[in-house]
């Protein structure tokens, strides 16, 4: 089975990213609005060592019975815990689970989670494997390059694939590196010629022209979206378009609509400061698009709103010149 096929144009399977704080329900349902992308993801699921699985596999049962194609992803150290885990979000309906060896913070990896399981590849393959033989849907994983530095690459990577994932995912920057060095694509090359699964290319991926710079320079199979996703909410649409040749209709209204929805997702319950600095938190980061977005940047972020429809009312204005 082919588990990321190309489409009709030859375009490659386009993953939206999980972003904690960022990659919430609300932003992926809104994203699901403007589409483009094939599949999505959870934010990671927290398995501590004194987890009561059914109980947080609850938690996310809204999330994974959501209308959009989207994989579970887990994070933990235990291997029966994380066994327990995917069994429990495939009862919810996951059409895949994600083993999270990639994030960085330090709260996390100082429990044996994330990237501290880079350390040890014999440890991520155990846990790897536990999931694998516990589940009868694909299990995937999401690496970084390494811990501190990459003298593990090679072995985390094959460790990986030892335990029978389905694919690998490579955000292409060490535990060490955070988010901000450059990603270094050769390693997702170097992750493609080793492996005879599939691999997915992640890292500074903020338009078209990095789409197929990445692909051209790793020969990977797929590539996931995070930031750049957040940055421009049609750059699956521009990539996949750049395949078929086709043209967005209307990307202003998209985006329009991405932000509406999105504002419409907030829950009841939370207070309107609460509402307004979630949407600040979105359009912080559309504001990177351009040099005239950038410039308004400050103004957007400092101004103080009544209420997140007025928000919308003062801003969009600056959007329709980018994607009007």
């Amino acid at each position: 089975m082919d588990y990321l096929p190309k489409d009709s144009f030859g375009c490659p399977t386009l993953l939206l990213a999980p972003m904690e704080g960022v990659g919430d329900r609300a932003f992926r349902i809104s994203m699901a609005t403007v589409g483009g992308f094939d599949q999505a993801c959870t934010e990671f699921m927290r398995v501590p060592t004194n987890a009561h699985v059914e109980s947080l596999a609850r938690v996310y049962e809204r999330d994974l019975t959501a209308p959009i194609p989207q994989a579970a992803q887990i994070m933990g150290g235990d291997p029966e815990l994380m066994a327990a885990m995917a069994i429990e979000v495939q009862k919810k309906g996951a059409p895949r689970i994600d083993l999270n060896c990639g994030c960085p913070s330090n709260t996390v990896t100082g429990r044996g989670a994330g990237s501290s399981l880079l350390k040890d590849p014999n440890h991520l393959y155990q846990v790897a494997r536990a999931m694998v033989k516990a589940v009868n849907i694909p299990v995937t994983a999401k690496l970084r390059t390494g811990f501190n530095d990459t003298s593990l690459f090679k072995e985390n990577i094959l460790a990986a694939q030892e335990s029978g994932i389905k694919f690998l995912t490579l955000h292409a920057r060490t535990k060490a590196d955070g988010y901000k060095a450059p990603a270094r694509w050769e390693f997702i090359a170097e992750a493609k010629s080793l492996l005879k699964i599939p691999v997915v290319g992640n890292g500074d991926i903020l338009n078209v022209q990095d789409a197929l710079s990445i692909l051209a320079q790793t020969k990977c199979d797929a590539l996931m979206i995070g930031r750049g996703a957040v940055i421009n909410p049609l750059i699956f649409h521009e990539i996949k378009n750049h395949y078929s040749k086709q043209a967005i209709s209307d990307p202003f209204s998209a985006i329009r609509k991405f932000l509406t929805l999105f504002v419409d997702q907030f829950p009841l319950e939370m207070p309107q400061r609460g509402r307004i600095n979630k949407l600040k938190q979105i359009f912080s980061f559309l504001f990177q698009k351009n040099a005239l977005l950038k410039e308004k940047k400050q103004e957007m972020l400092t101004t103080s709103y009544e209420n997140v429809n007025l928000m919308l009312e003062r801003n969009l204005p600056f959007l329709e010149k980018m994607w009007g």
